[in-house]
Order: C-alpha cells, then structure tokens, then sequence
C-alpha cells in the first residue's frame, strides 16, 4: 500500500488548522476553524468533543479531502495530505454521520465493492471477517434495506475498515442510537481499539467521551479550548449534584450539612454540588447519618457537556 512501516508516535497531527468559508454574497465569510492544533497518539481513543456547529466535521472534512484547509498543516500516519493525499487517504477510515448506501446491495457485496475501490486484490479482502466483527455474518448476503438502523450503523463500520486502515474516524457514531445500540457500538470500537486501531470520534455526549476515549479535546467555535487526558478534564469538571431523600421531612438544612452548602428541596430532599475530586459521597453520608437522618433514596446528575463548556469558557 506504500504506507511507511515505521509506525509514527502520532496518528493523526494537525497543526495551526484555519478554515474560513468565503462570503457568497448572501451570507458573510465564516471562521469554521481558528488555529486547531490536534496530536491523536497511535493506538489511543481520541475523543474531539463539542457543541453541533463546533468544528468538528469540517475538521473530518479536510482529513478526508473533501473540504480544502485555508491553512495550517494535517498528517495522517504522518504523510502530510497536501504532499501525497492518496496515501494519506489510504490510512484513514471514515464512518460518517448519515448511512449512505445502495439499499438493494447485501452487506457482502458492498464490501466487496468496496474494497475493489480501494484496490484491495481479491485474495487480500475481509469482507466476512469484517462481518463477524461488527456481528453481521448471518446479514452477509440479506438486502441492506432489510437491516435495522443499528445494523446498518454497524455496516458503516465495517464499510469504513475495507483497506484495513490504521486509523478510524467516527462522525457521532451514535447521535439519535437507542442506549442498548450505543453500548454495542462502544464494544465496538473498544474491540476495534485492541486489535490496534487508533480511533478519534467526535461527540456531543459527554458520556461518550467519559466512556470510551483516553484524550479528549474541547472544541467550540472552531477554537480547542482544552486537550487533555480524559481523567484530567472531568476533574475539572466540578459539577456533579448529589441528591438525598432522607426518611422524613425536615424544616431546615441539619447543620452538619449546611456546610456543604446543602440546599432544601421540597419537604425531604436535599441537593448538594460537589467535586469528585474534594469529597466523597461517602462524607456526605456519614454528615447526614450524624445529623440523626436516614437516607431513603439517592440520585446522582452529572454535569454535561453545557456545563463543561460553561465552566471551562468563562
């Protein structure tokens, strides 16, 4: 395939990426991208993380050729796009957002398909090892029309790994995906990810990231307002709210809580902010054992991504 066998430190390494789409006249020019600069480590699971409109896609965009940088510089498998685009292009495979296939093609045939345009010889195709791994084998020659949206997801995939890329890139593998669906397409990408294939997926779900990804950059307004490692950026996170129903009504907050700036909610309840990183929920329930309280019922809400923006753009 003409890719260098040295496998290089960064699969994927942008460097002061610009984008700006030209007025039209009806509607002025637009900064899509602002000074991006990404390093993706080889065999990690790199989460790109922002708001719809964020960036994101026309970042994947210029990876896969199909929108033209304004400046900066992208390597892929450390073969820069502008030098040598087709092998650049070879070490990438792209799931994108929307299912786009023939409906009247079977699983088998499309990857076949695919693989011919990729020009992966016949002897050198995995069309049913990429079935069974994304669990399509028993699909293989059923009408695509015929799957579920969460098969054909899958297929996507699997369409994506036809020349055996090193790297994966996901759209939002899983916007508008029922939670069961997400989970099968998480043990996917873990599976693909072990086998060693260095994935970046973009996301609005901060579950999705938190779950899955060892680095996660920020992206909002075409600007990366941080890049760090998964542990690190939910540590600064220091939103999650704690609720406590205890075991009958109270009128004031119990002193042992009130310096946990515990707020009363209705007759029962009471709600406090905390960091993971300043206390344990242990703490908070030993205060509330103290104060002569049972608890009755416990329920957790973590910060999203809003609050996450919130926090770490002000």
């Amino acid at each position: 395939m003409g890719m260098n066998t040295e496998s290089p430190q960064y699969a994927i390494d942008i460097e002061n990426l610009h984008k700006t789409y030209k007025s039209d006249g009806k509607s002025p020019a637009k900064k899509a991208l602002d000074d991006v600069s990404l390093k993706v480590e080889r065999g990690s699971i790199f989460g790109l993380l922002g708001p719809n409109g964020a960036g994101k896609s026309t970042i994947i965009n210029i990876m896969a050729g199909l929108v033209t940088k304004t400046e900066g510089s992208v390597k892929i498998w450390d073969i820069d796009i502008d030098q040598d685009q087709r092998n650049a292009k070879a070490a990438i495979g792209i799931v994108p957002q929307e299912i786009n296939f023939d409906a009247f093609f079977s699983p088998a045939h499309l990857l076949d398909l695919m693989a011919g345009l990729y020009g992966v010889p016949k002897e050198k195709r995995r069309t049913m090892e990429l079935l069974k791994m994304v669990g399509l084998e028993d699909k293989a020659d059923a009408y695509t029309r015929s799957l579920s949206g969460g098969m054909k997801r899958r297929l996507m995939i699997a369409k994506a790994m036809v020349h055996t890329p090193p790297i994966l890139v996901l759209d939002e593998p899983t916007a508008g995906v029922d939670v069961e669906l997400r989970k099968q397409l998480w043990d996917n990408v873990r599976t693909l990810n072990k086998q060693g294939v260095t994935i970046l997926l973009t996301t609005h779900y901060l579950e999705e990231a938190e779950e899955l990804c060892d680095q996660i950059a920020i992206i909002n307004h075409g600007k990366v307002i941080a890049d760090e490692p998964t542990e690190s950026i939910l540590g600064r996170i220091d939103g999650k709210e704690i609720r406590f129903r205890l075991d009958r009504p109270f009128d004031e907050v119990p002193a042992e809580l009130a310096k946990y700036d515990a707020q009363k909610e209705g007759r029962r309840t009471v709600c406090i902010r905390y960091t993971p990183q300043e206390q344990a929920v242990g703490e908070l329930i030993e205060a509330i054992q103290k104060s002569g309280y049972g608890i009755a019922d416990i329920t957790t809400d973590d910060s999203d991504l809003e609050d996450v923006f919130i926090q770490l753009t002000k």
